[in-house]
């Protein structure tokens, strides 16, 4: 890193990308028993319907939800533009 590079101190904040065109969260549903999993989705019910058929169907019944989230660094107020080296 050079002396050009060098941040100076600033507040920035990490959260939910919503940005024009940001994709929402991505959910899945594993089962913990064969590990057969879901389709992914954006939609809430899709995954949390298979889990329930999938039990209904197999007696299964440990699920591990993976959840893809998007996220943005955001400058606090104030906070112009990162250095170019």
């Amino acid at each position: 890193m050079t002396p050009r590079s060098i941040i100076k101190k600033a507040t920035w904040t990490l959260g939910a990308d919503h940005s024009q065109g940001a994709s929402p969260p991505i959910r899945e549903i594993e089962c913990t028993t064969c590990q057969d999993r879901s389709e992914a989705s954006t939609d809430q019910l899709g995954p949390d319907s298979w889990a329930l058929r999938h039990a209904g169907l197999t007696g299964h019944t440990g699920y591990r939800e993976i959840v893809t989230a998007f996220l943005r660094a955001t400058p606090g107020p104030g906070k112009g533009q990162l250095p170019t080296p």
